[in-house]
């Protein structure tokens, strides 16, 4: 990100400090030589350091831990403050109370505030974020020697393609969007001329729902990759029906490094700088670069029904084989171990002569990111179709944005889409919590679980449940202390003992805990049928507490509104009025979209202090 001044660089960290719970202080900073004007600078958390000896034997108590969170700014070319370098983890817990009482946000004044609160959430609406203009020396095939020209025409090239009137749709939906909802924030990403380059923007219902289910993000470019008229992405989530959730939309001119870099930079900073543990892709090298750069220790995945049809449709001659096919599925999903699919793999090119696929080359040396034999330390939550017959995903926008829907068209439909899958949710609670599922066997695990899960996931656990009839011939291979391995066989098929396979189940008495190599928890986030087989062998009547993810409960508590994060308000200050009454009131109003019950005790309430408010002002 840049800035255009020192200033701003340093109040927006102060007041994202502020939003997390942390006090900041500069820790050192520079000037150009000869001259008082600064040039670069580190923030840091202040907790950062320790006790010099002198300070130590003092009375005043202990408050730095070491803590390596900071920012470093520099000033560049261009007079702006560019931020070079972030470290976002901190080694304590928060504190509001005492951040909001630091040096600070004490030494800001309330002209200052206003100005700067907003960039972390209400008071600004747009945050500017500038980017340097990297282009290849290239012309494109034209005629322009002079650099200046060429810089400038592959400006424009990098613009977003917008139709006539598609400007002011756009702001006009920005600025009516804001009057109902004050929380939503945009960012827009403009050329050094004052070009609009890219668009992201996010609501305070998906930046709340991201702190519950931000354990994996799918980020889908379909729009953008197939050449659709608007040049849509989106940040899908899922949430604890297993359903599609938005976590964030975006516009952009083009799929180079540094447009990802821009987006996925501002799409973080909204969610206060917190990664998904796992990021779903498509297949897009600079994308990849992106997102090594930005959330370096997520784990990168692709999307694997996304690599199993480019491969379909790259192979020419065998797109319509079904012993191609049937090759293909048996090696990528069918595998158990790293060194039966790469055996595999390396047959089926030989047999079916595709030595000379590039693609194919490629995707071999990418397959840690894609073939689930690898990807059995990566938590899914159902977003990855790890078994053949599984169905990843649809996008978001599936069956309301086509090829050729335009921009108008898209924010006429936008808030109804997003309607509709509110009013999904909030039936599906309504039916997890009035209504049971019809047990379909005997087992304790399955009886256990009906009065947990939410009705969606029950019915996809109840399939393991049922498929624990096809498991049989346990037999224990070793033993190491507590720690046993199991092999298990199942029949896949209608009884024919030629698709009886073997899995191993490593099950560990002292917790208990049990772990299968068919990786199905971490793909779907409930329990395979092997490793309920094992554990009901060994006497264990119940699953396991830590086998029963917080994420599929139907009592799971969630509220979509972003935290308030502070009980200080300023009480000189407006728009901290609002900004607090404003969050609690939407507390109030999650809390009253539970039930009828809970409805008519919310509206009470709001009524009772209209009352006393009207009362008050008479």
């Amino acid at each position: 990100m840049e800035f255009e001044s020192y200033e701003d660089a340093y109040n927006y960290y102060n007041c994202y400090a502020k939003e997390l719970g942390f006090a900041i202080r500069v820790k050192s900073s520079w000037t150009k030589r000869n001259s008082k004007e600064k040039r670069g600078a580190v923030l840091c958390c202040n907790c950062e350091g320790f006790k010099t000896i002198k300070e130590a034997n003092s009375r005043r108590k202990e408050t730095r831990t070491g803590c390596l969170a900071m920012i470093r700014l520099r000033l560049v070319e261009s007079n702006r403050w560019r931020v070079d370098e972030v470290k976002l983890e901190h080694n304590h817990s928060f504190d509001p109370e005492r951040a909001q009482n630091s040096k600070s946000q004490k030494k800001m004044d309330a002209g200052t505030k206003r100005k700067a609160e907003p960039a972390v959430d209400v008071e600004v609406r747009t945050i500017k974020l500038y980017r340097t203009l990297a282009a290849d020396p290239i012309s494109y095939g034209s005629s322009i020697s002079n650099e200046g020209e060429i810089s400038k025409n592959i400006d424009q090239l990098r613009r977003l393609k917008l139709k006539k009137g598609d400007a002011e749709i756009i702001y006009n939906y920005f600025s009516r969007v804001q009057l109902t909802n004050p929380n939503y924030l945009y960012l827009m990403d403009l050329s050094d001329e004052g070009c609009l380059r890219n668009v992201f923007w996010i609501d305070s219902r998906s930046r709340a729902a991201y702190a519950h289910f931000g354990d994996v993000v799918a980020f889908d470019t379909t729009c953008l990759s197939k050449r659709y008229e608007i040049p849509l992405v989106a940040f899908v989530g899922v949430n604890h029906h297993g359903q599609s959730i938005l976590l964030g939309c975006g516009l952009l001119a083009d799929e180079t490094f540094e447009t990802y870099i821009w987006l996925f930079r501002a799409w973080l900073t909204c969610m206060l700088g917190r990664p998904p543990r796992t990021i779903i892709t498509y297949q897009c090298e600079a994308m990849q670069s992106a997102i090594a750069e930005v959330f370096p220790r997520a784990h990168h995945h692709l999307c694997l029904s996304h690599v199993m049809q480019s491969i379909l449709e790259n192979v020419i001659g065998l797109q319509d084989s079904e012993t191609f096919q049937m090759a293909l599925s048996k090696i990528v999903y069918g595998s158990l171990k790293v060194d039966e699919f790469e055996m595999a793999w390396e047959d089926m090119i030989l047999c079916f002569g595709l030595s000379n696929y590039e693609l194919l080359r490629t995707l071999y040396e990418d397959r840690e990111r894609w073939v689930p034999v690898y990807l059995r330390d990566s938590f899914f939550a159902g977003l990855f179709p790890f078994q053949q017959g599984k169905s990843s995903m649809t996008p978001f926008f599936n069956g309301y944005v086509h090829q050729h829907t335009s921009l108008k068209e898209f924010f006429d439909m936008y808030d109804l889409v997003l309607q509709k899958k509110y009013q999904q949710e909030v039936l599906a609670d309504i039916e997890s919590r009035d209504s049971s599922s019809l047990l379909k066997t005997k087992c304790l695990y399955e009886l256990q679980l009906s009065k947990i899960y939410t009705n969606d996931i029950f019915q996809k656990f109840q399939e393991e449940v049922s498929k624990m009839s096809s498991c049989f011939g346990i037999a224990q291979v070793h033993t190491n202390g507590a720690s046993i391995t199991f092999t298990i066989k199942e029949c896949e098929g209608e009884g024919n003992l030629r698709d009886v396979r073997n899995f191993e189940v490593q099950y560990d008495k002292t917790g208990p805990e049990v772990r299968c190599i068919c990786g199905g928890y971490n793909f779907t986030g409930y329990l395979c049928r092997h490793a309920l087989c094992i554990l009901n062998y060994n006497g264990v009547e119940e699953v396991p507490y830590q086998y029963i993810l917080p994420r599929w409960r139907k009592d799971f508590k969630r509220l979509y509104v972003a935290d308030p994060g502070y009980n200080n308000v300023d009480i000189t200050n407006p728009v901290q009025w609002f900004d607090h009454l404003y969050r609690r009131a939407m507390q109030v109003v999650e809390e009253g979209m539970k039930s009828q019950d809970h409805y008519t005790v919310a509206w009470q309430a709001f009524k009772e202090s209209l009352n006393k408010e009207i009362n008050t002002t008479k």
